[in-house]
């Protein structure tokens, strides 16, 4: 019988993280039942459904933001590599936690503007045109997806700090 190893910090963030990708992956099959549907209702029965636009719309958003901290937690990003082997083993160190800092510098940008927006969108009821549907849960969205994505490039920093090499970087793991 093998004996159970404790989670460590980084694979409840990994959980974490999994956990909100699941449930993006719900609202894309969501997403994708609604627009077959509404294609069969309009083409087959003649009967559009009012404000399909609006709902796939909105779970488009929903279902990124979800997504997000899984793809920068198993790092799935898009990424240039071109100059890897010209920077060297530091060179890739640097430029790997100055990557993770712009990019929680620009997120925590974002994190405070969709902050902003929730609380205006709550104040003033901001609400879609067609179905009357009420936005700031959106921003709030938002705020959950990128706030998450900063706590996992925040702990990358931490992991390559601690391990004294770029992440990925297979030589040195």
């Amino acid at each position: 019988m093998t004996e159970r190893k404790p989670w460590t910090w980084p694979d409840r963030f990994g959980r974490a993280t999994l956990i909100l990708a699941v449930l993006a992956g719900i609202l894309l099959v969501f997403m994708m039942v609604l627009i077959t549907s509404a294609v069969l209702m309009r083409y087959v029965a003649g009967q559009p459904i009012l404000g399909v636009n609006e709902i796939v719309q909105l779970t488009a958003v929903a279902l990124t933001m979800l997504a997000l901290p899984y793809a920068t937690y198993t790092m799935n990003h898009v990424r240039a590599d071109i100059f890897d082997p010209l920077l060297g083993r530091w060179g890739r160190f640097i430029a790997d936690i100055g990557s993770r800092l712009v990019s929680i510098f620009v997120l925590g940008h974002l994190v405070r503007r969709a902050w902003m927006k929730a609380l205006d969108a709550l104040e003033f009821g901001d609400a879609t045109n067609m179905l009357s549907l009420p936005t700031w849960p959106l921003y709030a969205l938002i705020l959950v997806g990128i706030s998450a994505s900063i706590l996992v490039f925040a702990m990358q920093i931490v992991l390559i700090v601690r391990q004294g090499h770029a992440m990925g970087d297979a030589k040195h793991a």
